[in-house]
């Protein structure tokens, strides 16, 4: 389970960066706001080497942006956040996650106000960094103890990722435990989580956690589907193929199949690239299937024995588990 940093929350007061008119390029836009946090800072602005920072970080100069954050990370909690998320993924700066640590910890640790906003995205990451064992000793458990923290009992102000998260670390790891993940699931689904919200689907589909409810599990699927989780697509393709939609199955996976970058849809819909790979890998084994045996579309060996090879490459688990199947006649 390969995990991402928690997004920087906004405090209450923060203000965003200026921006020019609508019509203006994004060249001439940025341009524009690095002169009125110019204008700003010479003024005093106390929140202008923050929001330069957070600019740059957003346009991805992560050089630049280290600098204003090194500038006030000893006065300004969220800088010292923003340092905390660089330092531990490499942003900028070689990866350090020691430093990265140390500065979630800080944060997690304080007794100022100032950090009541950053508490669950810190606790999250800190969570993070002990699970992947990157910077600490890794320990599942102090993660676990850090996202329960993090989560918050399904607080819709805390770390949505952090419930999430759990959804997936009580579905696979040692601590398996599918009632518990279909309970975090549903918190963080409820709290807008893309990504589990697909997980759901799953769920109530295979009755893993939960009685199987077959119209819950495909309200959950095409809702996530509709809003991009590939996986959710993925599983709605098997679904389809399975009760013989052969040509729905096959349109639908021919869609999903014409993913390349995985990493930018991943970005793009907040889901993990391992559960982006997944969908499509699924899509391309049972177009494949479809185009091997001329299941509602046009028998064509060849372009079958190149989707079965992308599956393979985008996940041999779920491709090998594919082909178990169909070798026993199941799919």
């Amino acid at each position: 389970m390969k995990l991402r940093s928690e997004h920087q929350p906004r405090a209450c007061s923060a203000q965003p960066a200026p921006e020019a008119p609508e019509n203006c390029r994004r060249a001439a836009l940025f341009k524009r706001a690095e002169e009125l946090l110019a204008k700003r800072m010479a003024g005093g602005d106390p929140l202008a080497h923050l929001l330069k920072g957070q600019l740059y970080y957003e346009e991805g100069l992560y050089e630049e942006a280290l600098i204003q954050f090194e500038k006030i990370k000893d006065t300004d909690f969220q800088a010292m956040y923003q340092l905390g998320v660089m330092h531990y993924d490499g942003l900028g700066t070689k990866e350090d996650p020691e430093k990265g640590v140390e500065y979630m910890r800080k944060i997690v640790d304080s007794d100022s106000p100032k950090t009541r906003h950053l508490k669950f995205a810190a606790a999250y990451n800190l969570g993070r960094a002990y699970y992947e064992g990157c910077g600490v000793k890794q320990s599942t458990e102090e993660a676990e103890r850090l996202w329960l923290i993090a989560a918050d009992h399904g607080n819709p102000k805390a770390s949505v990722k952090a419930q999430s998260t759990l959804g997936m670390l009580y579905s696979v790891s040692v601590l398996k435990d599918l009632k518990k993940a279909f309970f975090w699931h549903s918190e963080a689904c409820g709290n807008g989580s893309l990504e589990s919200q697909g997980a759901l689907g799953v769920m109530y589909l295979c009755g893993q956690g939960v009685c199987q409810n077959t119209k819950a599990a495909l309200e959950c699927l095409r809702e996530a589907a509709e809003r991009g989780n590939i996986y959710a697509q993925g599983h709605l393709v098997e679904y389809f193929y399975k009760r013989k939609f052969y040509s729905t199955a096959a349109a639908l996976a021919k869609r999903i199949t014409e993913t390349d970058d995985i990493d930018t849809l991943a970005k793009i819909t907040d889901c993990l690239p391992a559960s982006v790979a997944k969908g499509v890998a699924m899509a391309a084994f049972y177009l494949a299937r479809c185009l091997q045996l001329g299941r509602g579309v046009q028998h064509d060996p060849a372009a079958a024995k190149k989707y079965y090879s992308k599956a393979c490459l985008l996940d041999p688990g779920v491709a090998s588990d594919l082909e178990l199947a169909a070798n026993l006649g199941r799919i």
